[in-house]
């Protein structure tokens, strides 16, 4: 798949045809798109943790109480146990992955060790576990009807209330009343 065609940095929309958890009112930011897949971190989905939760299980003291009450999300059903940090700046952590100039993936702990000082990205969305398709898979869901996409938008992913944001991803397309998308699709 060349770069042209790929969905990473964009949204991913779940249609109300999908409408199994976690994907139902989904939004997915797609982290890398190519020939062997795809994976992308679903930003609208609330988990039962803090970020205080998580760094207390990896014995990391964090003594800022807004840093400590900072949500958590189901980023997909793979790999729930382990942590993703998306954000804007690069950064220099052991793992990041750069989506695209705007935005970066980091999963390694030291981005935590930093995030737990105040020191970390000055905004990031943490999730655990990932969404995955296999080649071929997110392109067939997209001509399916199950997605939309469109370019990632960071008022989006960092200002916008988690129960807004399917509404205003749709809303990002032209989509006035996302509520009135059908479950199927046109084919002319």
């Amino acid at each position: 798949m060349s770069t042209a065609t790929s969905f990473a940095g964009q949204f991913l929309i779940a249609m109300p045809s999908l409408a199994e958890p976690p994907f139902a009112r989904g939004v997915a930011f797609l982290c890398q798109h190519g020939e062997d897949g795809a994976v992308g971190l679903l930003i609208n989905q609330i988990s039962e943790y803090r970020l205080g939760d998580v760094l207390s299980q990896m014995k990391l003291e964090c003594r800022d109480p807004e840093i400590a009450d900072h949500p958590v999300l189901i980023g997909g059903p793979v790999q729930q146990e382990r942590g993703f940090v998306l954000h804007r700046e690069p950064g220099h952590w052991d793992s990041s992955y750069r989506v695209n100039d705007d935005w970066s993936v980091t999963t390694s702990r030291d981005i935590l060790v930093a995030m737990a000082r105040g020191e970390g990205p000055s905004r990031a969305v943490i999730t655990l576990g990932y969404s995955g398709w296999e080649a071929g898979q997110l392109e067939q869901e997209v001509m399916d009807n199950a997605w939309l996409t469109t370019r990632a938008d960071e008022r989006i992913v960092f200002d916008t209330p988690l129960d807004e944001r399917w509404s205003a991803a749709a809303r990002k397309m032209g989509v006035r009343d996302p509520s009135q998308l059908t479950g199927y699709a046109g084919h002319a």
